[in-house]
């Protein structure tokens, strides 16, 4: 747009060139013509040294930076080297354990190599010939008349089916019958080392499959931690929740943590560091609570990698309570002198001239516990009913009021 002559009376030339060179880009024999010869090609000159080829014409367009070309320096085009394969990626599913003390797996994998009889070529050497029809570049150019407009796209070269290369089927490798390459399998020693993230990669490069002129692609594990029964991770720290029973939370005691590498430590509550339980997180009065008191052992947590230190352990705790039935057992005597030792409660206050009624708390049947988790009652007063409401009437029946 920037040298069409509508827009630009001083353009010159300037936009026949930029056409002529749109015109051999597009065009793939041409292309090839151009980057084998140059412009001298072009006109059937013969071989001469071109002003570049495609890529550094393309690199001038859109700022790629290449020297030479019809709008660079005229220097020699750069030869283009072999393309790289595709990356093959997979999961490699470990254990804590496993990034905890590091590990070496054995993994084997399925790939294709260059046919070691013929090395590569499909055939008998000499007897592979480049396809005249594509000149090597395996597709064609097919034009297509649509109304008015002529459509030009990229097709398989017929004559080669793509390959780019002919090889008569007499001359074809019997090892690999003509195709280039064959299947292999090859085991890798995949090294998981210590304090190993989620989602790290190991890579093995040049290990993917390999093709003709192709550079192989690399093999890459990416790191997926199992699910643990007994730890969460986050870095270099682990969590661990601890239930505990309330003696132990509120005169001290000793607990035991299995580690990640078949250690156990014996974790010490001093008397008299009381132990707070936490409050149901599910609760919605009691979201923004803490879920329960929070410990630390420092340098017990997850191997850094590749340093020589490691994270902390945090212990979240739980608190179990006895068994209803343990004051059926205990003396009114010892019960008064448990008071004494604890904490004394606040003090009880109502309102002067309130209206007094004594309650006594009672037992819930696992039918209103599970109502008064689902808020039935509440879904009562909406007019819902559930099975359990219906009272033994059919199904889709309600009592008629009388």
């Amino acid at each position: 747009m920037k040298y069409h002559p509508d827009k630009n009376p001083n353009a010159g030339d300037k936009f026949k060139e930029i056409s002529h060179a749109y015109e051999v880009l597009s065009d793939e024999n041409k292309r090839s013509v151009y980057d084998q010869y140059g412009e001298e090609g072009l006109e059937g000159g013969g071989p001469g040294m071109g002003p570049g080829s495609a890529e550094e014409l393309f690199a001038q367009f859109f700022g790629g930076g290449l020297g030479g070309g019809m709008f660079g320096n005229g220097g020699p085009s750069q030869p283009r080297g072999p393309r790289k394969g595709r990356d093959l990626v997979h999961a490699l599913k470990v254990s804590l354990e496993d990034l905890y003390r590091g590990k070496v797996s054995k993994l084997a994998l399925q790939k294709t190599v260059l046919c070691p009889k013929c090395k590569g070529k499909g055939g008998k050497e000499g007897s592979v010939k480049t396809c005249k029809g594509c000149n090597g570049t395996g597709q064609k150019i097919v034009m297509r008349q649509m109304g008015p407009m002529i459509q030009r796209f990229q097709a398989l070269c017929p004559d080669c089916n793509g390959e780019g290369e002919i090889i008569p089927a007499k001359d074809k490798c019997k090892e690999c019958n003509g195709k280039k390459v064959t299947n292999e399998r090859k085991v890798l020693n995949v090294h998981v080392d210590k304090g190993m993230q989620e989602g790290q990669r190991i890579i093995f490069s040049g290990e993917a499959d390999q093709a003709p002129n192709t550079i192989p692609g690399d093999v890459i594990f990416v790191i997926e931690t199992k699910e643990h029964p007994r730890f969460q991770r986050k870095g270099d720290d682990l969590f661990y929740q601890a239930k505990i029973d309330l003696v132990t939370a509120l005169t001290g005691g000793e607990f035991p943590i299995e580690h990640l590498d078949e250690r156990f430590l014996k974790v010490d509550i001093l008397p008299g560091e009381v132990i707070k339980p936490g409050t149901p997180s599910h609760s919605p009065t009691n979201a923004n609570k803490p879920s329960g008191e929070i410990k630390v052992i420092e340098g017990q947590g997850m191997p850094s990698y590749r340093h020589h230190d490691f994270g902390n352990l945090y212990i979240k705790f739980e608190v179990i309570f006895p068994d209803p039935t343990w004051a059926q057992s205990v003396t009114p005597e010892a019960m008064q002198a448990l008071r004494q030792i604890l904490p004394p409660p606040e003090p009880l206050e109502f309102p002067a001239g309130a209206h007094i009624d004594e309650t006594v708390l009672s037992t819930v049947d696992p039918m209103q516990q599970r109502r008064a988790e689902m808020g039935t009652s509440g879904a009562r007063a909406n007019g819902a009913m559930d099975e359990d409401d219906e009272e033994g009437g059919a199904p889709g029946v309600q009592c008629a009021s009388q």
